[in-house]
């Protein structure tokens, strides 16, 4: 049991690894230091899929799964609806570049948008200070 827990576990963070890859970059238009966290794991997802290579995440889960004693991925919620995004069949070499792609670039505009949003902020001085004042939540002077 705490081996099939354990799989279960790894695959819930590969999930939320791929999320925070893909679009980890919209933290980074609220909070600018997590840009630090995203761009080494939007390298690394990007280089996952250009390589060919196959994430460490996935030997480990399917190991665990072994130890297990399961046979694959039958059984709870997670082996249903989310392995198969993780682990899609019909994965081709092509499909892999076209991740890697997507990757890049939905992170290269997210990232675009940022800069730009902040050399606005720069070139006017700031937010107002109406936009201050609304960010704290205050609704009278």
């Amino acid at each position: 049991m705490p081996y099939r827990f354990l799989a279960d576990l790894v695959v819930g963070l590969h999930v939320l690894f791929v999320v925070f890859v893909v679009l980890g970059g919209l933290l980074v238009l609220r909070w600018r230091h997590a840009m630090w966290l995203h761009l080494p794991a939007a390298a690394w997802g990007a280089a996952i899929e250009f390589g060919g290579w196959v994430c460490p995440l996935t030997p480990l889960e399917k190991s665990l799964r072994a130890q297990a004693g399961a046979a694959g991925y039958e059984g709870g919620f997670i082996e249903h609806y989310l392995i198969p995004l993780l682990y899609p069949g019909a994965l081709t070499r092509g499909i892999q570049i076209a991740l890697g792609v997507t990757v890049l670039a939905a992170n290269l505009f997210i990232y675009f948008y940022a800069l730009r949003r902040c050399r606005a902020l720069r070139g006017s001085g700031g937010p107002s200070a109406d936009a201050r004042t609304l960010r704290r939540g205050s609704t009278g002077p």
